[in-house]
């Protein structure tokens, strides 16, 4: 039987938005529930990036265009836009470590939005998820991008997990 629940597709197809209906659902039902969902930035109608929001309400950057690079120190990018590792990184692992230091005897569930490029260049952020899917009391609500390119390994983990159900989302016309 499937314990965690991961939703994919394309971008854009709704996996955000029904990330976060679920959670209010969850929330208002009085259930345990903490995570983050990665929010569109936009200026002027045009897309500049990307925010981590947790569901406690905080706020930080995960990405924003760039269209020079810096030499002085790492970057890391995707596509047109540099990832803010660091904030990502102070906006999420606490999050996650504190789901996973929880009773086990208390069920909770972990909204983990996105499993993506941006947010595997983080190695402690691989290692917080692969050990909030194995935490016994913690079950996982994610997205996971569908597979185009070089594969993502711990995307690939994930869907081959027998624990794992992945829902794959397609659009429809009304």
């Amino acid at each position: 039987m499937s314990k965690h629940v991961f939703l994919t597709g394309p971008p854009g197809v709704g996996k955000t938005t029904l990330i976060q209906k679920v959670t209010q659902a969850l929330k208002s039902s009085g259930i345990s529930i903490d995570g983050f969902y990665t929010e569109e930035v936009r200026e002027g109608g045009r897309r500049t990036g990307f925010d981590v929001v947790t569901l406690s309400g905080k706020r930080g950057p995960l990405s924003r265009v760039s269209s020079h690079s810096s030499t002085s120190r790492r970057e890391y990018r995707v596509g047109q836009y540099v990832v803010d590792l660091v904030s990502f990184e102070q906006l999420v692992l606490p999050m996650l470590r504190n789901v996973n230091h929880g009773s086990d005897a208390e069920k909770k569930i972990c909204v983990i939005d996105e499993i993506g490029k941006m947010e595997l260049f983080s190695q402690p952020f691989i290692q917080a998820v692969r050990q909030t899917l194995t935490g016994s009391g913690t079950v996982v609500l994610g997205t996971i991008p569908i597979p185009k390119g070089k594969p993502l390994d711990l995307v690939e983990e994930i869907r081959s997990r027998k624990d794992v159900k992945v829902f794959n989302l397609v659009k429809t016309c009304p």
